[in-house]
This record gives structure tokens, C-alpha cells and sequence, in this order.
């Protein structure tokens, strides 16, 4: 997969999976990641599938409407590359945590719902409930951020309420942020985000 590995200056901190929004690439969220872990190493990740052109990470049939077979294809497709990832690059594969916006955070949640253990945390930005209809592993206390706009004309709020319930259900440890925005994603977010970050994951 294409992608940009940076390594940090902080050893201790986890690496960071940085996973676009449609129509992004590889480079789009290493601003975010300066604001939200400074240091901290980063993986960051380009989509496999072209969407009219556009960068993505899984197929969907229409607006809201995954492909579930390629979903699932897809994130799996992403976990064996952070597998290899971990050691060509020499990073702490059990401390990886996903940076996820829109599509990204899509991809992000798949991973919690299919693979066990695959992330230490995850901030998802704008994200839907993956999948329905298959069990969660235990999370057991998993740290999840998850930022979401009240009115985001993408995601209804009671998409964003399913994920949360779903996460909590399983075990996780869910934060959810709440703007009086769309599917933009806000700085008051990322700055929540950079607080929930140090709070869990900053020694």
C-alpha cells in the first residue's frame, strides 16, 4: 500500500495510523497528527480503491451503503499491512493507534469489529457503524475517541449513537465529542482529541 512512515522522537509513544477521507491520500492528515501527538511516530496510509478517481479505502455501493464483501477484503488487507509494516519499519506492532477521518474512520472501525487486538486506540472522525449483524470481539477497556457533528448531513447523529453503543457494549472505553457541525471536521475536535490522546496514551 502506499503510505509515508515517519518516525518520531518520542520513543515511548505509539505509532500513529493515519487513514484519509475520500478523495485524500497519503498526505492529507500529517497536520493532524502534529496537533493531536507531536513526536509520535507515524504510519500514514493511502487508500487501495478509486472511487471516479478518487482515493478510498473499501468499495461502497452508493452514499452510506458499503460493499460489505470488499469491506471486509479491504480490512484485512489493511491489517497485513501494518503486520508487515511493524517490521520493516522496527515499531511496537501492539502500540499502533488509528487516526481515522470519514472513509478512513470507516476502515478504522472495521478493523476493531473484525480483528482482535489489531489497534491499542482509535480516533474516529466522522465515522459510521462499519458493519451490522457480527459480533465484536471483547475490547476489553479499548480507549476510542470518536468526534462527530450533530448536524453532518452524511452520518445522522443516531448512525454515531449505534457506534458508540456497539463500542461500549464490547468493552471499549468510548469518548464521544460532539459539534454543532456537519461532516467538516472542526478544530475543537482535533483539540479534544489531542487532550483525550495525552490522557491515555502520553506517560
Amino acid at each position: 500500500m502506499k503510505h509515508i512512515y515517519q518516525k518520531g522522537t518520542k520513543e515511548n509513544a505509539p505509532t500513529l495510523l493515519l487513514l484519509h477521507g475520500t478523495g485524500g491520500d497519503e498526505r492529507d492528515l500529517l497536520p493532524l497528527a502534529d496537533m493531536i501527538a507531536p513526536g509520535a511516530s507515524v504510519l500514514s496510509v493511502k487508500g487501495n480503491v478509486s472511487e471516479n478517481g478518487m482515493p478510498r479505502f473499501f468499495a461502497r455501493l452508493a452514499e452510506g451503503v458499503f460493499d460489505e464483501e470488499d469491506l471486509v477484503f479491504r480490512t484485512k488487507e489493511l491489517k497485513d499491512f501494518i503486520d508487515h509494516s511493524a517490521g520493516e519499519y522496527g515499531f511496537d506492532r501492539d502500540q499502533v493507534v488509528a487516526i481515522g477521518y470519514s472513509n478512513g474512520a470507516n476502515i478504522a472501525g472495521s478493523m476493531i469489529y473484525h480483528h482482535e487486538d489489531s489497534l491499542a486506540g482509535a480516533i474516529l472522525f466522522h465515522a459510521m457503524v462499519p458493519r451490522r449483524g457480527v459480533e465484536i470481539p471483547a475490547l476489553e477497556k479499548l480507549p476510542v475517541f470518536i468526534g462527530a457533528g450533530t448536524v453532518d448531513p452524511i452520518i445522522p447523529k443516531p448512525e454515531t449513537e449505534e457506534l458508540v453503543r456497539n463500542l461500549r457494549e464490547s468493552g471499549a472505553d468510548v469518548t464521544d465529542y460532539w459539534t454543532s457541525g456537519g461532516h467538516e471536521l472542526r478544530r475543537d475536535e482535533v483539540e479534544e482529541a489531542s487532550r483525550w490522546f495525552h490522557d491515555h496514551f502520553v506517560k
